[in-house]
């Protein structure tokens, strides 16, 4: 008894044969049957024959016992038990297969690199790598692959089609393992831990790539132009783009345009009105975390920015970098009707208001126009009622700076 593989279009299928002698190639037109139907069994060999038709699909096949396991397909029938787990399969040659999961056996090796393999198919595609075959072409662009499922996730690039779903937050992808990791933000899975730190990561590119780095002090991201290196390649592409003046990242409603990524999307908050970042002790947001961080000193009192020649602190770096102009007795902003000087762009660009008239910002109540962004936030309180300026002594609130001050003296 011999057992002979019959393939049809897309599925293997095993059928098993009496076959009395063995036969070589060249005696296989010598082949005796038995009188009848083995004999025209075997013509459709030749012939491609296919009498049994799948009536739901329409697919059809040499032979009858092909139908009906294909038919399992439709009828959900499955005969091949694992005994490891109790799944089911419709083949046995399914089975058979999943059965390795279990066993760990891999029977298909490679010839070349020694490599070893559960399914003939993985095998079959791995030997690409050593012939350098890329069957799989694609007809928008002419980038080829060398495994089907490359070329049907990049193909989706093309159509935009985003077939994978997250069931949480409605957020669509082209492939599923980018699903199966944008799940981790939900699940807050990290399955990728730093054995050096314990560090953990949801992702294992970040781990490998960047944060291994900060402990062997690798930067193999080095600037052709100004020698700066970098542990991250996305660090190292943003600083390309100084010397180069790029901003590949425009903003769809102004058209406005930024060298990074992170900064258009800072940027879409203004049209959003999104502020993510509260203060959970005065309830204040912010649409940046760099604003909300500064915000924060204010509770703590903190001034992290010292000035080394006078001492004066500073909540901020730049608020430190124009104190030292001070110091420096540096002017950077000249105007050229009056001849003022500021340290300051900000002032400087305010004071050219004052020559050009120029009126850019509105109140969106009352329609009151204003040279400065400061007064129109101080207008605004009018409108909303704030009273951010408190008195220590008798806790009564008022509306600007200057009020409370003269105040003050009531007390004193």
């Amino acid at each position: 008894m011999m057992f002979i593989k019959v393939e049809s279009e897309d599925m293997e299928i095993e059928e098993t044969f009496s076959v009395k002698h063995e036969e070589t190639e060249e005696q296989t037109d010598m082949k005796n049957f038995a009188p009848g139907v083995s004999l025209k069994r075997h013509m459709r060999v030749h012939s491609g024959e296919k009498p049994y038709m799948c009536t739901p699909c329409g697919r059809s096949f040499s032979y009858k016992g092909n139908l009906k396991v294909h038919m399992r397909m439709h009828t959900g029938e499955s005969l091949f038990v694992c005994q490891h787990c109790g799944k089911r399969f419709a083949l046995k040659a399914s089975l058979d297969r999943h059965i390795r999961t279990h066993t760990g056996e891999k029977p298909y090796t490679c010839q070349q690199c020694g490599k070893t393999f559960a399914e003939k198919g993985s095998l079959d595609r791995h030997m690409r790598i050593h012939t350098g075959e890329k069957p799989y072409t694609c007809q928008h662009c002419g980038i080829s692959f060398t495994q089907k499922q490359h070329f049907v996730d990049h193909i989706r690039i093309h159509t935009g089609e985003k077939p994978y779903t997250c069931q949480q937050c409605g957020k669509s992808f082209n492939r599923k393992g980018s699903l199966n990791r944008h799940m981790r933000v939900h699940t807050e899975e990290k399955p990728y831990t730093c054995l050096q730190s314990e560090k953990s990561f949801t992702k294992k590119q970040p781990l490998e790539e960047d944060h291994m780095r900060i402990h062997t002090g690798e930067q193999p991201y080095t600037c052709p132009q100004c020698g700066k290196s970098f542990t991250k390649k996305q660090h190292f592409e943003n600083h390309i783009r100084i010397h180069t003046g790029e901003k590949p990242f425009t903003c769809q409603q102004c058209g406005k345009s930024f060298n990074r990524k992170g900064s258009l999307d800072r940027h879409m908050r203004v049209h959003s009105g999104e502020k993510p970042y509260t203060c959970q002790q005065c309830g204040k947001s912010f649409d940046q975390h760099e604003k909300f961080q500064v915000h924060m000193r204010s509770h703590t009192g903190e001034k992290s920015y010292a000035c080394s020649q006078c001492g004066k602190s500073f909540t901020q770096k730049r608020n430190l970098n124009r104190h030292m102009r001070l110091h420096s007795g540096e002017q950077l902003y000249t105007c050229p009707q009056c001849g003022k000087s500021c340290t300051k762009k900000q002032h400087f660009e305010d004071h050219m208001r004052i020559h050009t008239g120029e009126k850019p910002f509105t109140c969106q109540q009352c329609g009151n126009r204003f040279n400065r962004k400061g007064t129109l936030n101080r207008h605004m309180r009018v409108h909303t009622g704030e009273k951010p300026f408190t008195c220590v002594h008798c806790r009564k609130s008022f509306r600007y700076k200057k009020v409370l001050e003269y105040h003050m003296s009531i007390h004193v």
